[in-house]
């Protein structure tokens, strides 16, 4: 069974800095892109950022310039770097993986990410 697991989430202050990890039960080769998805209380889960098979990314608009995704093949770790954090980036954030082949969805447990004001 394919697993992710996320890691790195806590309390920070306005402007500090986050690294957020996600590691995957099976080589990130499975899968054909891998991103990185934050919920808020009371909010829809919306999408943060992405990386494809072949390492191209995407930000949401709203975090570009603070937020980034990169990824280490040979741990078959994917990380959010979120740097200058505000206190609307307060949420579970939840790493996503889409299986090739199949293109199902696997979800991580999600990490609680809280940036007090």
């Amino acid at each position: 069974q394919v697993q992710l697991v996320e890691s790195g989430g806590g309390l920070v202050q306005t402007g500090g800095s986050l690294r957020l990890s996600c590691a995957a039960s099976v080589s990130i080769y499975s899968f054909s892109a891998m991103g990185w998805y934050r919920q808020a209380p009371g909010k829809q889960r919306d999408l943060v950022a992405t990386i494809s098979n072949i390492g191209r990314t995407t930000i949401a608009d709203s975090v570009k310039g603070r937020l980034s995704i990169s990824r280490d093949n040979a741990k078959n770790t994917v990380y959010l770097q979120m740097n200058s954090l505000l206190p609307e980036d307060t949420a579970v954030y939840y790493c996503n993986a889409r299986l090739r082949g199949s293109g199902s969805d696997i979800w991580g447990q999600g990490t609680q990410v809280t940036v007090s004001s």
